[in-house]
Order: structure tokens, then sequence, then C-alpha cells
């Protein structure tokens, strides 16, 4: 995070979401070492001026030549207290890198200039992003045009959002209420007005809210009718016949790839799979799969990606690899 988005964090209203208090206290306590270091070094340069200034009656025979042990005790706390900060961060990191499984999962599509935002039962909304308080929330996100970065001050979160690619950050807030969300990225001439608000609600309030603007299709319902117009059914959902891995089952579960190496089926895995079929080869397949580059907007992608994150719990209608 940049000096200044830093400092626009900690001037925020009181972190409002779980793991907030952590990136507080990793980075009020590099503010108090720089602090502490500077007055430190600042008092020490004008002390030995005043000290050893011309004419001064300070003694100048014999001066110290080295000393071993204030030298190695220097070097060794500087480096045990850089240790510390890197192991702070890199705790905090990891953290905010892996997002429960049971996560409220929020499809986000940034372009110039706003935020729109879809939930899982189809519900969409722009600049405003409705989420339950005390429940895991994940946005998974990617931009339309150019780069942009999502910010919220109260919640310490900044994550870039990137064309043809997802990101992800996760958070859980802990007190109702409306909290402001910037770009923090410059993308264009209307950058400083690309603003949204993520309004967290009582679980409650917030399960009203979802049911009250759903479409009559959820996303992965939506998803569903796509699988069936585009053709993919004819290979991913027949039988064992047809050389297509099965999608039941699937989603975050480890994929052997034809070059012996695995990955994880998650968002950008399938994302990939859709535009980029022949990127990654399941072991056992052929590589028979048409792009569909340029033939999907951000939304369609988003509700096959949901559909088949649906079929997470049932069962495959054959293995996933073929043996060779």
């Amino acid at each position: 995070m940049r000096p200044g988005l830093a400092i626009a964090s900690l001037l925020a209203p009181p972190a409002a979401s779980t793991g907030a208090e952590s990136v507080d206290t990793l980075m009020l306590g590099a503010m108090a070492l720089v602090v502490f270091f500077s007055v430190l070094i600042f008092a020490l340069v004008v002390g030995f001026s005043v000290r050893y200034r011309a004419g001064s009656d300070a003694p100048r025979e014999d001066p110290p030549r080295g000393n071993m042990r204030m030298e190695v005790g220097w070097l060794v706390g500087v480096a045990l207290l850089g240790v510390v900060l890197w192991a702070g961060g890199a705790v905090v990191f990891v953290t905010e890198g892996r997002p429960p499984q049971d996560a409220v999962t929020i499809a986000v599509v940034a372009k110039q200039w706003m935020w729109k935002a879809q939930h899982d039962n189809g519900r969409r909304e722009i600049n405003r992003i409705h989420v339950p308080a005390g429940q895991p929330v994940v946005l998974r996100m990617v931009s339309e045009d150019v780069i942009h970065s999502l910010f919220v001050p109260a919640f310490r979160l900044k994550q870039d959002v990137l064309p043809g690619r997802y990101t992800t950050v996760w958070f859980e807030a802990t007190r109702p209420g409306t909290y402001p969300l910037y770009c923090a990225e410059y993308c264009g001439a209307d950058h400083s007005g690309m603003r949204a608000e993520i309004e967290v609600m009582a679980p409650a309030d917030y399960a009203a809210w979802l049911a009250a603007g759903a479409p009559a299709r959820s996303l992965a319902a939506e998803g569903a009718g796509l699988f069936r117009a585009k053709g993919c059914s004819g290979c991913h959902g027949a039988p064992a016949t047809v050389p297509a891995p099965p999608l039941e089952g699937l989603y975050q579960r480890p994929v052997v790839l034809s070059d012996g190496s695995s990955v994880t089926a998650d968002d950008a895995y399938l994302r990939d799979a859709i535009l980029q079929p022949n990127k990654q080869i399941v072991a056992g397949y052929s590589p028979l799969m048409p792009t569909f580059q340029g033939q999907l907007d951000e939304d369609e992608l988003s509700a096959l990606i949901a559909y088949v994150r649906s079929l997470r719990d049932e069962r495959p209608h054959r293995p996933l690899e073929v043996p060779q």
C-alpha cells in the first residue's frame, strides 16, 4: 500500500471489520519505529553538534576507534525488528489471501467510472454493495477496461482490479453502517468520481433486502441457461463417450493437467478454461474445446462460473481424469 493510502486508512473511522485491527497494529508499530529512530538520530546529531562544536572543551585526545559490541548489537537489534515487521506483514498477507469456505461471494465488475455488483441470487446493484454484518464476504473482481483499485479505508482494504483477470479480497464487517469505497488507481478523466458505498446490514435485514430485489433466476440458474445455449452441455453434460471433463464436484478441487502439474479449479481457472481452453489441458483429454473469447461479457462469465460453483457438492458422472 502506498504511504498516502496507508495514512488515509489510519485517519479513517475506527476499523469496522475483523482483521483491520491487525493492519492498524502493524502500521502503527512501523510508524512508531520510524518516529523513535528519527527522534533518536535527530537528538544525537544535535547533541554531538553542540558537544563537539568548534571551541568547546570536549576531549579530543585519543578518540575511540570502534566498539564491536555496540556495532554487533545495533545490527542484530535492527535485523530482529525487521524480522518482526516482516512476520507481522506475512501473517496479515496470508490471512487476507485465504477467505473462509463459507464466505458470501459477490461478483464485482469495475468500469469507467462505476462499480457493478451481482449477488448469487441474481440481484444487481451499481455503486453500492450490500453485505451482511458478522459474515465473511468475498469480492471477486474484474475490470472491463483499465486497471482500477478497490479501496475501503474503514476496512483497511485495497486491491487492484485488473482487466482479463480475477482478483479477490475478503472481509468480515463488524458494525452495520455505510462505508465509502473509492478507486485508488488513476483510471481516466472521471477517476475522482468513481466512488461507491458498502452498506453493512444485520443478517436478517440483508436476507430480506436480498430476497426483495431477487430476479426470476439466480446467478447460477442464469449460468445454467447459458451453459445450454452455448452448447456446453453437449460435451460436459454428456455420457462418458464424449471427451470432455465433468463439471460436477469440480469447483475448488485439484485438477491434474496433461503436463503432470496440478491446479485448483477456482474462479480464475474456470475463467481461463472458458476463454483460453488450450492453456491448461486436463490429463487424459484432447484440446477440442473452442474458445469463447469475445463471445461472453463479464456478467455472463460470472453466471457460468456461478453455475459450476453450484455443482460443487454433486457427484461426477465419470472420473475427472480419463486414463491414458
